[in-house]
């Protein structure tokens, strides 16, 4: 055990920054996006069951590892076995590869409350957006701005700056999504919106939603990249790790939940379709926002809540692959975030400018975006959540022994990761190979 390495100074410390590490773009426009595509109500319901009985599980190990080993990733897998050591540095690379096409969306959130905070409003958003990502050189420079303010609190370290930033963000963002919801319960047709989400229609059930829910909840909870374990290894001799990652999964899921309650409610109640994907929040939304009672303050309170949800989850996803470098190669904190930050911007630039510039240099079929965005969420999360699942299954037993702990309910949970989840996530990857 590594007893001079930095601890969470509270439970509720550990708790907000692995809220902030779990809440991202998928909690805010993901989520209603999928579950706009997947038939609303009936698509929660599936979505509650998975996340509760199949993506808890990884969760727990995860956390467990990080808590036992009290290591960066790479040196976990390795304490583990030797053999295992290559699997740590794909969760370091998964970490590395994702910030590459997640902050160029960052990028535009700090675009977007500019514009709203300056009230230059464009009057076609669509063509703002297309012009935006044209250009050869602001989308490269938004995507730099916000590397770099995400890189400001790794650099201060555990406790000055990851835990600083997410104890001062998560409540705040909190009271926001809070704010919203509120106004968009209020708007005309919101009844409509709130009757999708939450009256199911099982007659819309189909086998891909149940894929579809598991990607989900899987690419929601961040697990499969280190994140969470790295999170894991700042935690006290103490703390219940069951219970530290139901609560998360709680907040997690009811932050989702409520980002729904604000969206399905502006959507229906301006007669669009809530299954537009990224243009539904850079492009419909803020098309609506304008006509819309106290525009500039609902339009820049809604760009404010992606912003800390990209900042959070980009931070835990810089502070993994630091971590690795400090932990595995002895490497000083602030020169290891140069170098992350380095390598995440020599593969952000192109990722931003696969929409202008570069938007015919195709890796099979595919630009670089939206490559790394379908490798890392289809073949790397799903393969770093099964090998977590069979080493606490079937390698490793004490890491499932302190995830779950002896209780009724941590026995059921261990039959589960023994004989069923990894039978799931086999499953995720064979059909992203399809």
């Amino acid at each position: 055990m590594n007893k001079t390495r930095p601890e969470w100074t509270s439970h509720l410390s550990f708790m907000l920054a692995s809220i902030g590490g779990a809440v991202g773009l998928g909690n805010i426009w993901r989520f209603p996006y999928i579950m706009g595509k997947n038939g609303g109500a009936v698509f929660l319901v599936l979505y509650l069951i998975i996340i509760a009985f199949i993506c808890a599980i990884p969760l727990c190990l995860e956390l467990a590892m990080g808590k036992i080993y009290k290591k960066d990733p790479v040196s976990v897998y390795e304490a583990i076995s030797p053999k295992l050591k290559i699997f740590g540095f794909a969760s370091i690379l998964t970490a590395i590869l994702i910030p590459c096409f997640y902050f160029v969306v960052g990028g535009w959130i700090l675009n977007y409350i500019w514009l709203f905070l300056t009230n230059n409003i464009p009057s076609d958003f669509s063509v703002y957006f297309s012009a935006l990502n044209s250009n050869p050189y602001v989308p490269c420079l938004l995507t730099l701005l916000f590397l770099i303010v995400t890189a400001i609190f790794p650099y201060r370290g555990i406790n000055s700056g990851i835990e600083k930033a997410n104890n001062i963000m998560m409540p705040l963002f909190a009271f926001m999504l809070v704010a919203l919801a509120i106004y968009a319960v209020t708007l005309p047709n919101a009844k409509e919106g709130l009757e999708f989400m939450f009256n199911p229609n099982f007659e819309k059930f189909t086998a891909d939603m149940v894929l579809c829910a598991l990607g989900q909840a899987l690419f929601t909870l961040s697990i499969g990249m280190g994140a969470m374990m790295t999170y894991g290894s700042y935690l006290k001799p103490e703390t219940n790790i069951k219970k530290s990652a139901y609560t998360l999964i709680f907040f997690d899921t009811l932050i989702a939940i409520l980002a729904g309650v604000v969206i399905f409610p502006i959507v229906f109640s301006n007669g669009i379709e809530p299954t537009a994907g990224a243009t539904l929040v850079f492009i419909s939304l803020p098309q609506i926002f304008v006509n819309m009672p106290f525009a500039i303050p609902v339009a820049v309170i809604f760009f404010l809540l992606l912003l800390f949800a990209a900042i959070t989850s980009g931070i835990s996803l810089l502070e993994t692959s630091v971590c690795c470098l400090v932990d595995h190669y002895k490497i000083k904190r602030k020169k290891a975030v140069v170098i992350i930050s380095a390598i995440t911007a020599l593969f952000a630039v192109p990722s931003a400018l696969s929409f202008g510039l570069l938007a015919d240099f195709k890796i099979f079929d595919k630009t670089f975006f939206d490559f790394l965005d379908y490798i890392t969420s289809n073949f790397l999360l799903p393969f770093g959540t099964l090998l977590i699942c069979l080493i606490g299954g079937w390698y490793s037993r004490n890491i499932a022994k302190e995830a779950f702990g002896t209780d009724l309910f941590g026995k059921v949970l261990d039959f589960l990761l023994r004989f069923v989840v990894p039978v799931v996530f086999a499953l995720v990857i064979y059909t992203g190979l399809n």
